[in-house]
């Protein structure tokens, strides 16, 4: 396989409501969407940086600067038997894992449509349905909480996770653990808390929480262990985990007992799958997180999640849940037993809607 060209897109999509962490509110979502040409085929990927830095320090203008400058030069016109070659091709660059995610998720598209394969077949997935869930985020107030949640479990889903920060967390968890006492809840802090703040999460053990999602800075597994000692509630690290290698720590340390997979903060599909299987040989439970992705890196993350090893409903909502219109087709639709369909046909299995992406297209770079 071999990429001779490669198109770059910023895009500002507008979301169907805000969507407020622990971090900033967002009302219209950017990210960058690219495409690469190789051996007749073409390929699409997706970085899933935003504008600002609050989830990670990269940026649409960092991702932008070091693809255009470093990692897209380096890689074109380069040879490549497996997407997962991208490694060591940019091993000369440190960092910007969202920027790596979104080249190989676009060598895994053109990979599989040379095959014949879809995304499913080539990461070992089952393909078929996998389970999801869906993110709400922080609320005005409780009864606004509580009619959002309400209408999502009348869509269908029977996983939620509520987004929390100090404040605002047991007060809002309790309230819909009480309204919905069979769902299947979790809370997510986005490195909110110290772990001088620990009551909170003692509180909560009372609620029947899946999990609490990374309640502590993302640098620090030795407090998130300390905090897991106390807790019954599995802690699930987000953040912290940037590799296999990080999530080996975390698990020896016990600073986890969960871990969501973002194929975006490990840099990529190949390392994604590396740590969905040490977590399956140590019985520990995974499952995909999500970034608001278009159509096209949903297609990919849904390949991901029918891995066995998710056995975790993930942050895979349908495209309903955030946007009008998608750059992509077609719209997954969550099915009556919370589940979406996984793409079965060549690399990603979708098409892209080329003027939907021209009319979303802030600028545009050719390489």
């Amino acid at each position: 396989m071999r990429i001779q060209s490669a198109e770059l897109r910023h895009l500002r999509m507008g979301l169907k409501s805000p969507f407020e962490t622990s971090f900033g509110v967002e009302v219209d979502r950017e990210c960058l969407i690219l495409r690469l040409e190789g051996d007749g085929h073409l390929g699409w990927g997706e970085c899933v940086a935003d504008r600002a830095p609050g989830y990670c320090y990269e940026t649409t203008g960092t991702a932008w600067h070091v693809l255009t400058e470093f990692m897209l030069p380096q890689m074109l016109g380069r040879s490549l038997v497996s997407p997962a070659e991208l490694r060591q091709v940019l091993r000369s660059i440190r960092g910007h894992p969202l920027a790596r995610a979104a080249i190989e998720m676009a060598l895994w598209d053109v990979h599989g449509h040379a095959q014949g394969a879809s995304l499913a077949r080539l990461f070992g997935g089952r393909g078929g349905r996998v389970e999801v869930g869906v993110s709400v985020g922080i609320q005005p107030n409780v009864d606004r909480l509580l009619r959002v949640v309400g209408d999502y479990v009348a869509e269908g889903y029977t996983r939620v996770k509520l987004k929390i920060k100090p404040g605002r967390d047991m007060v809002e968890a309790g309230a819909v653990r009480q309204a919905f006492p069979d769902l299947r809840l979790q809370v997510d802090a986005n490195s909110a808390y110290t772990l001088e703040q620990a009551r909170v999460f003692r509180e909560m053990d009372g609620l029947g929480l899946l999990l609490i999602e990374q309640p502590l800075a993302e640098d620090d597994l030795l407090d998130h262990a300390r905090l897991q000692a106390q807790l019954q509630t599995p802690i699930c690290l987000d953040e912290s985990i940037l590799s296999a290698r990080h999530a080996r720590q975390a698990l020896e340390l016990g600073a986890c007992r969960i871990i969501n997979i973002k194929p975006a903060r490990v840099g990529g599909y190949a390392e994604a799958i590396a740590v969905h299987d040490l977590c399956r040989e140590q019985a520990v439970p995974v499952w995909c997180g999500g970034m608001l992705e278009t159509g096209i890196g949903r297609a990919a993350n849904l390949a991901l999640a029918s891995l066995p090893g998710f056995t975790l409903p993930g942050d895979i909502s349908a495209t309903d849940r955030y946007y009008d219109v998608d750059i992509a087709a077609p719209r997954f639709s969550l099915n009556e037993d919370s589940t979406i369909n996984v793409p079965d046909g060549p690399g990603l299995g979708v098409s892209i809607d080329l003027d939907a992406l021209d009319r979303f297209t802030l600028r545009r770079a050719v390489l």
